[in-house]
């Protein structure tokens, strides 16, 4: 499989103010935010390589509602975990509440797919123990 799940760790260093999309305006606090999602169609992980290049500023267009905050000049994408299984909404809601509702979640009934804690370290432990249970 050349696809799977994969969640983003991204850096917000300071309180930020970003445009969502059609979601709208939100105020993020400082810290860290893990993104989930998935990258089984054509192409596979190779939708992570594409939010490193939005993170990079190598690409400016807005797909997903993750490009908004990784396309923002104040955040850093940090790292990504992947699986080679179809995870996404489990991985998502093993992780803590979001402060977004609706966040990469338009197309299930998850409450958001986009997790956040205050510091980084933390975040990446419990990101790895949603993936440590999943058959890869």
């Amino acid at each position: 499989m050349n696809g799977g799940t994969y969640t983003l760790l991204i850096h917000l260093p300071e309180q930020t103010t970003i445009e969502v999309g059609a979601l709208g305006e939100f105020t993020l606090s400082p810290g860290a935010y893990a993104y989930t999602g998935s990258a089984l169609g054509n192409g596979g992980f190779a939708r992570v390589d594409r939010h490193r290049q939005v993170a990079r500023g190598d690409n400016g267009t807005k797909h997903w509602h993750v490009d908004y905050l990784t396309g923002h000049a104040q955040t850093t994408l940090v790292d990504d975990v992947t699986a080679g299984v179809d995870a996404e909404c489990r991985v998502a809601r093993s992780l803590p509440t979001s402060p977004v509702p609706g966040f990469g979640a338009s197309d299930c009934d998850c409450h958001s797919h986009i997790a956040y804690a205050s510091q980084i370290g933390a975040l990446r432990e419990q990101v790895k123990q949603a993936y440590a249970g999943l058959d890869t």
